[in-house]
């Protein structure tokens, strides 16, 4: 190929823009648009439109992007019923449920069960310890038990433990319970992670990702007039209010649980969704496209060629350090607003506050991705957000202009989300993808637990300096990634550009066979 052609493709492919790569890489290379007869058209060379079912047709048409027809828009319609409300409540109440000693600090909490020194911040990273632990486990369970089923499960025994917490009296009983809520609630991520990239087009799953993990914004928001509510509760039954915080969300999450026990399908084939024929033709075609085929086989060599990667480590290295704020975040939250000169139930609100922010921010990210198709980009500019605010957070001695900053900061919560929403579209292969979530949660875990001992005393500068540093390296971390994967397009679609559509086709005739994104020469990530 010529050298002129190599350097627009570099320009065009690696930006990944949508609409030049229908428009202007057509008319670099293509032949001339005139009529052809039917051998002529298999022999086209192929054209990559953005849309990921162009590998599995030689009939797509490369002007445009995909299109639904009715029956796919029905298809849709009838998994985002069957799933999206229960796994976005399902979210909504792990924040929420892990959240609640932010809310209990703010009232009786640490007096009634006598804690000293830095033992609050014990129970914020113990909680961690026991999501670590389980993070092998679940990735086991994950392959071998139907996830929906397993998912009732874990959710169910998470609310017991949160129910049980109302009743503990010192620091051992508590360090104890946080643990095992921590271990139960560990499988929950990297499961509705893998229910939304098993029942998704690529195309749509940041839509979806966005809509559950906004649900963390929602609990944010939702925490802090519910604890205002129940702050209100004092010695009702004889119990503490912090207390009834732990009993009336723990007996909500047990009612959850068997809702998922008994109604969370699993499966894009599974019965209660009423397939016709047409629909379970399309039920192959969109597998094809997010590249997710289960199996209960674990495929080593997939573990081993995901250890070699290095946007493996540039993705887990970035998800430990955004979780060193995460893990401060969550269960300092009331105490940061207070160290502001707040009273108790003000902080409260003020908390909300930060929910609310939480889901701007992924709103915009989900927005600005669907528009300008850049993931990562778009996370590395939330990310800068971040860091403006962080340091408005630290300098700025006005109590307004600190409240802005404490809200900006909160703009990490959309990058994490646009972070695994990158690995969901560009991991394939099974094991594969079940080990990149595994082991994201591991380094989620790390950050979390460091991130709480990092935050001495009020108004915890060294903290705050230590997110700042962290986050600035998330950035750096990003780009490596996204440039190592824009390398393999730029490969992979010169070598396509020059392939008669029928050699493309016909080499994608084995997705159902559980192949990774590196074995399988034609799958283009998503940058």
């Amino acid at each position: 190929m010529k050298g002129n052609n190599f350097d627009y493709i570099n320009n065009t492919f690696t930006s990944f823009n949508h609409r030049h790569l229908s428009q202007q890489y057509g008319s670099s290379i293509h032949e001339p648009a005139n009529v052809r007869t039917r051998n002529e058209r298999h022999e086209m060379k192929w054209q990559y439109s953005g849309n990921r079912e162009d590998f599995y047709s030689i009939s797509s048409d490369s002007t445009r992007g995909h299109e639904y027809s009715s029956e796919e828009k029905a298809l849709v319609r009838k998994i985002d019923v069957m799933i999206l409300p229960i796994i976005c409540t399902l979210d909504f109440l792990q924040f929420l449920d892990k959240s609640t000693i932010n809310y209990a600090a703010l009232m009786t909490f640490k007096t009634d069960i006598h804690l000293e020194g830095n033992q609050y911040s014990l129970l914020g990273s113990i909680f961690y310890l026991g999501y670590l632990l389980f993070q092998l486990p679940n990735n086991f369970l994950l392959q071998r038990v139907p996830v929906g089923k397993y998912i009732g499960v874990i959710v169910c025994l998470w609310g017991t433990v949160l129910f049980c917490t109302a009743f503990g009296t010192n620091f051992s009983q508590m360090a104890a319970l946080r643990f095992l809520l921590g271990f139960f609630e560990a499988g929950i991520y990297p499961s509705l992670t893998l229910l939304v990239s098993t029942f998704y087009r690529r195309s749509e799953q940041v839509a979806r990702l966005g809509a559950f993990w906004i649900c963390n914004g929602i609990a944010l928001f939702a925490g802090g007039l519910i604890a205002y509510g129940i702050g209100h509760m004092e010695n009702v039954g004889g119990l503490k209010e912090w207390q009834w915080i732990m009993i009336i969300l723990g007996g909500t999450t047990i009612l959850m649980g068997l809702i998922s026990f008994l109604f969370l399908i699993d499966s894009p084939k599974a019965r209660s969704l009423k397939l016709n024929a047409e629909q379970e033709i399309l039920v192959e075609e969109r597998t094809r496209d997010n590249a997710t085929v289960r199996t209960t086989e674990i495929k080593k060599e997939q573990i081993w060629e995901a250890v070699k990667e290095l946007r493996f480590w540039c993705f887990g290295l970035a998800c430990l350090l955004i979780n060193l704020q995460n893990g401060a975040m969550t269960i300092y939250n009331g105490q940061i607003t207070a160290s502001f000169g707040f009273n108790q139930l003000q902080s409260m609100l003020l908390s909300a506050g930060a929910g609310g922010s939480t889901i701007l921010f992924i709103a915009i990210g989900v927005i600005s991705v669907q528009k300008t198709q850049q993931t990562i980009y778009t996370a590395c500019g939330l990310m800068a957000t971040n860091i403006i605010g962080m340091i408005l957070l630290l300098v700025i001695p006005v109590t307004r202009v600190k409240l802005l900053g404490f809200y900006m900061a909160w703009s990490y919560c959309s990058v994490y989300v646009l972070l695994i929403t990158s690995i969901s579209n560009n991991v394939s292969g099974y094991t594969k993808k079940i080990f990149y979530n595994g082991v994201l949660m591991i380094f989620y875990t790390i950050g979390n637990f460091v991130g709480p001992l990092m935050m001495v005393s009020p108004p915890y500068i060294g903290g705050m300096i230590g997110y700042l540093c962290a986050n600035c390296v998330v950035i750096f971390l990003l780009l490596i990634a996204r440039w190592r994967m824009a390398l393999v397009n730029r490969r992979r679609l010169l070598l396509l550009a020059n392939t008669p559509c029928t050699s493309v086709a016909a080499a994608n005739t084995f997705i159902q066979d559980d192949i990774s994104d590196e074995q399988d020469q034609n799958f283009i990530y998503l940058l």
